[in-house]
């Protein structure tokens, strides 16, 4: 959902061929498309022809929470990433790192249609400018175990529950157990805001990079 030549661009990606419900332009057809599909993962883009991508997402959180979200952002700044993070993007890249080393597309794909998320590294720099370390969140995150940690760590960087277990060398059931406790001593609703809220306040607990 986004403008024509970006959405031009994705339409080419080969995972996406079999799989696409359709491509719009205007947020009132991405909900009204998303009512009626349900669709797995929503592709938009930070500007439409009608409406505002992150808007957009927000109002997908609402009218059917199981749908993913991957938003491209064309601003570049700690303000706009944040709002994509605080409207519940599951997937944040910026339009400019396509087809560069600054995130992967195609990963990105992955990770938001599988249920993880994807936040490379500039998205995860960028949102702790604009958000201090906060001592309530400080508080939650010391409580949680040495292991519960690194399987947050891990969440915020965009691996998926059996990649986690691979590199944590344990079960994916073990990891989903984790990630359950992590979200529940948390006090959020699932694995996107515990890693939202993991990368905007964890300060040294969770590094960035």
């Amino acid at each position: 959902m986004g403008d024509r030549l970006t959405l031009a661009s994705f339409a080419m990606a080969v995972p996406i061929w079999s799989h696409l419900l359709g491509a719009v332009t205007t947020a009132g057809e991405a909900l009204e498309r998303v009512r009626e599909h349900k669709p797995d993962l929503l592709i938009a883009t930070e500007d439409l022809e009608q409406g505002y991508g992150i808007a957009l997402v927000e109002a997908v959180e609402r009218l059917h929470p199981p749908t993913r979200t991957l938003i491209f952002l064309k601003r570049e700044n700690p303000l706009v990433v944040n709002e994509a993070l605080e409207a519940g993007a599951d997937g944040v890249m910026f339009i400019s790192s396509i087809g560069q080393t600054r995130g992967d597309f195609l990963k990105a794909l992955e990770c938001t249609r599988d249920g993880g998320v994807y936040y490379p590294e500039a998205v995860r720099e960028m949102a702790r400018e604009s958000s201090p370390e906060d001592a309530e969140t400080q508080t939650l995150l010391k409580d949680l175990s040495e292991r519960e940690l690194d399987v947050l760590k891990a969440l915020t960087t965009g691996l998926s529950n059996r990649e986690i277990a691979e590199t944590l060398f344990v079960s994916s059931e073990t990891v989903k157990s984790h990630v359950s406790a992590i979200i529940g001593k948390l006090g959020v609703r699932d694995r996107t805001q515990a890693a939202i809220l993991a990368i905007r306040h964890g300060g040294e607990l969770i590094p960035s990079s």
